[in-house]
């Protein structure tokens, strides 16, 4: 019997809607598209967000088939990850949830803005295409401020063209009405919290990992 399970999603932070569901089917098969914070770089694989996540639905709320699929190479732009699905997304597979976090590598390699709304919009096309359409089963991650880091020091020409980049996605997940889990003012304790940042004294630790999914999984509750 397929078993399934209502996420609701309430956050501390803003999101474009303060509770909303996503109804997970069991078997679960998750596609995370992203860059190298998705992909956890500087972190074991076992620490890296979207594993964590699979994690915690398969330890503490029963499901025992669950898997995930990451598309996301460190560096990757909106234009990088397109090609990069291109080439790696299975279409004959069924996923029945799906994320998306990209755009710091278009900030750090001082691309033009304007692509980035575009590329974004078909990225987020190509995962609500891969749950079958269904805009539910997709949710949105906001960029992390790498600028409280020990590497940038509080850069604030950094933190201010990610809130930029930020509104924009923010603004997308709205127009699709998709979930949106603004992750951006957990990075930002990561000066006043070292154990928030990698080894690498740039990237989101495990620990810091852990608190998004946190953020994301107040509680599920099992559908009739």
């Amino acid at each position: 019997m397929r078993k399934v399970f209502t996420v609701l999603i309430i956050t501390a932070a803003t999101m474009v809607a303060a509770a909303q569901s996503i109804e997970i089917s069991e078997p679960v098969r998750f596609l995370a598209l992203g860059d190298s914070y998705t992909i956890g770089q500087s972190v074991e694989e076992n620490q890296r967000w979207p594993v964590q996540l699979i994690d915690v639905l398969k330890e503490e709320y029963g499901i025992q088939d669950a898997e995930v699929d990451i598309i996301a190479r460190t560096g990757w732009t909106t234009g990088n990850l397109k090609a990069g699905i291109a080439q790696q997304l299975d279409t004959e597979k069924e996923y029945n949830l799906a994320s998306l976090l990209i755009g710091v590598n278009n900030q750090y390699q001082g691309l033009d803005f304007n692509i980035y709304a575009p590329e974004f919009r078909e990225l987020l096309d190509i995962a609500i295409s891969a749950v079958g359409g269904d805009t539910g089963k997709v949710f949105i991650v906001s960029i992390p401020d790498y600028a409280f880091t020990p590497s940038f020091r509080n850069d604030a020409r950094v933190s201010s063209e990610i809130d930029a980049y930020n509104a924009v996605n923010e603004s997308i997940a709205r127009e699709y009405g998709v979930l949106y889990f603004n992750t951006t003012p957990i990075s930002r304790n990561g000066l006043e919290n070292p154990d928030l940042v990698a080894d690498d004294q740039l990237h989101p630790s495990g620990l810091q990992y852990k608190q998004w999914v946190g953020m994301m999984l107040p509680f599920f509750t099992c559908a009739p």
